[in-house]
């Protein structure tokens, strides 16, 4: 299954913190990876309180994020 993970950098402490919106499951690290694999511990840890089914049914589909490098003072015009 593939899922949607937010990735939120913390610029002044360092390292980041992953989550995934629908699920109260939060994972933090120094690096990216460390966040995941942190992360798939406390999903880990709420499968097995709520239950699989439970975990599935939250889960909502997500629309495409994509990042695009645009210049918007060209697209203001100035």
């Amino acid at each position: 299954m593939h899922l949607s993970i937010e990735l939120i950098p913390d610029p002044e402490a360092g390292g980041c913190t992953a989550s995934i919106p629908d699920i109260p499951a939060y994972g933090e690290g120094a690096t990216e990876d460390e966040a995941i694999d942190d992360l798939k511990e406390s999903l880990r840890a709420f499968i097995e309180a709520a239950g699989l089914e439970e975990t599935l049914a939250r889960i909502r589909p997500r629309a495409v994020v994509r990042e695009l490098d645009l210049d918007l003072a060209e697209l203001a015009g100035e």
